[in-house]
């Protein structure tokens, strides 16, 4: 089940990005034990599993952090382990005993991932962040959003999950690989600042070329040009256009009825763009949503409707693809990529704190007279 079966990997309790890499390498075959906080764990167990879908497919052990022997248990399980991921603010799990020394030295194998905004040293590392402050950092929000008005927060998407979470994931699956041939464990600085900026990479060319300014909402992929942008329809929902290359254009001319119209400038010239978008955005206007799909799909115009989230999971492209699955009664993203032997699944819904506790300690070799003493010590739960 998955190209990382047989891969196990400690996952310390977190928010948004570590929980993310999580789910990437549980998605991916790998067996995840999620590292819950005691205090977590429900008085009595519920009905249903919870809704957090980063959460999904892996057991969940509770453990008291405060307690030495609660932080022992841990170190138990990082000896069977090839690798932990936690998203701390730097210094933390050295605090609690559960530093990358001492975690290497109980596994020299170890893939020690760490997940954290501004990295575990510069001068922003000791402060509290969010998305919104690393891909601001990072250079990336000042260049997002249209002509005129401020950036706009891509949701968190680009922070905490695309500079964040996956590149967590990435590191480690590298470091595994590279565990495999070495012997040998290493720890993984990820952080969202490097992750976001790293994303930025096709625009550091772009400006160095002079394509791409900082003015923001003025270049082509910013909501600047007229053929890469959303246009409202008549009936109040969105389209969108990315007819970049000089083929797609002239389809997107062809069919949007934009070419039957006088004076037209050469595709590239900035200096028409805004008059332009007044025109096509006058054009888009005149039709639904679906009578554009019904003349623009099956083109090369490089067109989609903008669907909710909702739509995007009932649209015939994802039904086709199965690109959306329901689990406990959830509609959520399907794995991915997909592979074409070791195909990835979702081991189960999201556990409760410590629905598992007995069940992952028992299988890392605790006797049940060292569970029930754990347990009456209050080191787990």
């Amino acid at each position: 089940m998955g190209p990382l079966s047989g891969v196990k990997v400690i996952e310390m309790q977190g928010i948004g990005p570590g929980p993310f890499a999580g789910m990437m390498l549980s998605d991916m075959g790998a067996e995840v034990i999620r590292v819950d906080r005691a205090g977590n764990v429900p008085a009595s167990a519920p009905a249903s599993p919870p809704s957090d879908v980063l959460a999904r497919g892996r057991r969940s052990v509770a453990v008291d952090l405060k307690n030495p022997a609660g932080v022992e248990a841990v170190l138990r399980l990082v000896e069977g382990a090839d690798a932990l991921i936690e998203g701390f603010r730097p210094g933390v799990m050295e605090r609690l005993g559960l530093g990358p020394d001492v975690c290497l030295g109980r596994n020299p194998r170890l893939v020690f991932g760490r997940m954290t905004g501004w990295g575990q040293d510069g001068p922003y590392a000791p402060m509290a962040g969010h998305d919104i402050n690393y891909i601001a950092l990072a250079g990336a929000l000042a260049h997002i959003g249209r002509v005129g008005e401020a950036p706009v927060p891509p949701l968190n998407l680009v922070g905490d999950f695309g500079g964040g979470g996956m590149l967590l994931a990435f590191g480690v699956a590298c470091g595994l690989v590279e565990a495999r041939a070495s012997g040998r464990g290493q720890v993984v600085d990820a952080a969202m600042v490097d992750g976001t900026a790293t994303l930025m990479a096709m625009f550091a060319g772009m400006m160095h070329s002079g394509v791409f300014t900082d003015q923001r909402g003025t270049n082509m992929l910013d909501t600047g040009s007229h053929f890469y942008d959303v246009y409202a329809t008549s009936d109040g929902r969105y389209v969108s256009f990315g007819s970049i290359e000089p083929q797609f254009y002239a389809e997107l001319l062809r069919l949007s009825g934009l070419g039957e119209e006088a004076d037209l400038p050469h595709q590239l010239d900035k200096t028409r763009w805004p008059e332009m978008k007044e025109r096509l955005t006058r054009l888009v206007a005149t039709k639904t949503r679906d009578e554009w799909c019904a003349i623009m799909v099956g083109s090369d115009v490089c067109f989609a409707p903008v669907l909710t989230y909702g739509e995007a999971a009932q649209h015939p492209h994802a039904v086709a693809r199965s690109s959306f699955v329901e689990v406990a009664g959830i509609t959520q993203p399907a794995p991915s990529p997909r592979f074409s032997r070791t195909t990835p699944a979702i081991a189960g819904p999201p556990a409760h704190p410590g629905q598992h506790t007995d069940d992952v300690l028992r299988d890392a070799g605790f006797g049940a007279d060292e569970i029930a003493a754990l347990r009456a010590s209050g080191a787990v739960a």
